[in-house]
Order: C-alpha cells, then structure tokens, then sequence
C-alpha cells in the first residue's frame, strides 16, 4: 500500500497493523502490543460506513470482564483515545462519531484501509462485464492482498472470523485471474501471481500457477527446481507431500521437455547416474518413486517376480507415531540413512511424509522382508532409545497389509 498523498490516513490491516498520517506512525507497526486503543481503532475503521453499536463495542472491547460500569470505560477509552489522536497531530477534528447508539470513525479524514479497498475491488471485478477489465481489477485486487487480516489478532473471534472470510475471497481473485491469464495464455503474468500468491499465502498450493507458468513458457530447467523447493519445504513445515497439482505439472513437465537430435551412446550417458557409488537402495523423489512403483507393477505382469512395498514409520516409546517435536527432523534422518543402506541398490526409496519412509523391495520374499527390518533396527536403535520404527509391508499384487514387530509378523488390524 503506497502511502505518498498527504493529509489521508493509511490503515493497514493485511499482514499487519499500522495507521499512518503524513509519514508518520499513529498505532501499530512495529510499536507494542495490542492495547485498547488500537482495538478501538482496528474495529471502528474496519466497519466503515455501517459502524457498530454500543453493546456490539462494548462486547468486542471488553469481552467477559467484570465491569461495576462498563459504559463509564468504554467513553474512558473514547476519550483516551482521542487525547492520543490529536497529539499525534491529526487534525482537531471529532474522530470517533456517535449516532443514534451507533459508532462511526469521522468522515472528515479521509481515510485509506487496504482491507476495504481488496474487497472493493473485488466486487467491482465480480459486477465488470468487460473481460479485459475484470482481469485488471481481479490483479489489482490481489496487489491489495498482502497478507492475512490482522495476524497478530488470531485469538480475537471477530478478527479471525473476518481473517476466513478475505481470505477466501483472495482465493477466489486469485483462481478467476489464474483462469483468464490461462485463456489469454499470457504465462508472464501467470508466473507472477503465482509467485505472489504463493509468498503471502503459503503452503496454500499456489507454487503450482508457477510451475504451470514456467512449463508453459519451457522453463523446464526453472519448473525442476521450483518442485523440488516447494515439496522439501512442505515436507519440513507439515509433512506433506506434493499436492495433485504439482504432480500433474510434474507430468507435463516431463512430456513437454524437448531435447537436441543424439546418438544414443551421448542419450545413455546422460541418463546413467554420475557418481552413484552408494551400496545402498536409490532414494529418489516421492513422484520418480511412483513412476518407478508403477513401472514395476507393469514388469511383474510378465516376469512373475516378488515384490513388496515397505512402509517405515518413526513411534515414541508408547507405540504412537511421531508427527511433531524437536527430535523428530534428526530421528526421521537417521531412519532414512538406516533404510537406505539396509536395502539392496536395486530396491528404491523415497520420504513419504515427516517420520516416515517408503521402499520397494523388488524381487524378494516375504520372510526377507523381516531381514531387512533387522538390519534397519540395527542402524537405528542407538543405546536404550524409545523411539523405535513401526513396519508396514504390502505385496504389489495387493494381500492385506501385515505389521513387522521384533516377534515376527502379525496381520494389521
């Protein structure tokens, strides 16, 4: 939000609080906590023309304190307030009007609140007929959007509700802008809202406008990279795993690359790993590790071979999977590196989520299975540790999952 016109008051309230007059910082921004006075000032100017009542105020103010007078407190902070106002030097004017029991902020300052001027914005694009210029509101709308409503006011049940609601109005500007871009095949601006979205909404999926743009315009090499950030920093932040979207970019990243005329001498150098000396299994991507999952699953079809798919999951001494805590980030490390040279170089394996590991264990036995179970326990348990790895194993030819434990194997539940 530009801030240069004198004389207006800039309210930001996306991604943060600050109200601002002539350069100057009034409330928020980098000052204190929360107190009651910004409160008074984010409710107030938030509810713009249709103002809010006194018991309404009252409420949001002063929540369930006990108050012998809670009218005499709420003019305190009026009061209070407008003190503070002025000696910031705002205009001597009537800032907080009261008509008929209901509050209003002064119509004589004019007044700038990137929230209000997102959602008008949006509306206007949603009632333009003209698709040129629905598109230019919907991106202009989205520059508005620099965050989530009042981050630092989540446990505030107004702010947080108010927070839902724009953001999914955000997601839908963002989305109607994508499909128009799409259509226009104008991958430029495709690529930047992408990028936008995805820095002020993240873990959001939105990487996945990037990617769509950077294989469109055959940016491959770009696309490659921007998938392999985003899928490591979902799995360091929650755990997850490649959305659908992303896949499918995958995909067409793959179909759509286009190389030079080569002999197939220089074309099977280029496919054989460089310095893939590692006696252990491959660790690969989740999506290379589902090709390579239904590669093998075409190839039993005529070879008749045995196959299992190995699920490893890290469980604290309770038996309970471990799905958060400082140790985890080291313990989920430790089982890969344990995994990975428990396995044969022609087994494959991939991080399926955070404390847990998938492997293809190709052309061996059930019984063997439980081997390699040992051999993985023998890396990882170190010393008298409670944390241990819970054993899943499937055939690919599909039979009921049964669980590995140092007992033997016993049929899940």
């Amino acid at each position: 939000m530009t801030e240069n016109k004198a004389n207006i008051l800039y309210v930001r309230m996306l991604g943060g609080f600050s109200v601002r007059w002539n350069g100057k910082l009034i409330a928020g921004g980098s000052k204190a906590s929360e107190s009651q006075l910004t409160s008074l000032l984010q409710i107030l100017i938030h509810s713009g023309r249709h103002g809010v009542t006194r018991d309404r105020l009252e409420e949001l103010l002063f929540e369930d304190r006990d108050m012998s007078n809670v009218h005499h407190a709420l003019q305190s902070v009026i009061y209070n307030t407008k003190k503070k106002l002025q000696k910031a030097g705002l205009p001597p004017v009537n800032y907080i009007v009261q008509r008929k029991g209901v509050f209003f902020w002064t119509d004589e300052i004019p007044l700038v609140e990137d929230a209000a001027e997102f959602e008008r914005l949006y509306e206007q694009a949603q009632a333009a007929e003209d698709p040129d210029e629905q598109l230019a509101l919907y991106q202009e709308a989205a520059h508005w959007y620099s965050g989530e409503f009042l981050p630092n006011q989540t446990a505030v049940i107004w702010a947080a509700q108010e927070a839902r609601r724009l953001k999914r109005l955000f997601c839908l500007c963002a989305e109607r802008a994508a499909e128009q871009l799409r259509a226009n095949q104008d991958y430029f601006q495709l690529e930047e809202l992408g990028l936008r979205a995805s820095k002020i909404d993240p873990l959001a999926d939105w990487e996945t406008l990037t990617m769509e743009a950077l294989v469109s315009l055959g940016r491959y090499e770009e696309a490659r990279k921007l998938y392999d950030d985003t899928a490591q920093f979902y799995f360091n932040e929650q755990g997850l795993r490649p959305s659908r979207k992303m896949l499918e970019q995958l995909e067409r990243l793959g179909t759509g690359m286009q190389h030079q005329h080569e002999a197939l001498d220089v074309i099977q150098a280029e496919l054989t790993g460089q310095n893939d000396d590692f006696p252990g299994g491959y660790l690969c991507s989740y999506p290379i590790f589902v090709g390579i999952y239904r590669m093998v699953e075409r190839m039993l079809e005529r070879s008749g071979q045995s196959v299992y798919l190995m699920l490893c999951t890290v469980i604290d001494g309770k038996g309970n999977p471990m799905r958060e805590g400082p140790m985890l980030e080291e313990l989920t490390k430790r089982m890969g590196d344990a995994v990975r040279r428990s396995i044969r170089r022609g087994d494959a394996m991939c991080q399926y989520g955070r404390g847990q590991y998938l492997a293809l264990l190709v052309n061996t036995t059930r019984e063997n299975c439980g081997v390699v179970q040992k051999r993985i326990n023998e890396r990882f348990i170190i010393g008298r540790q409670r944390s241990k790895i819970q054993y899943y194993v499937n055939s690919v030819f599909w039979v009921p999952p049964v669980e590995l434990t140092d007992a033997g194997m016993r049929q899940s539940s």
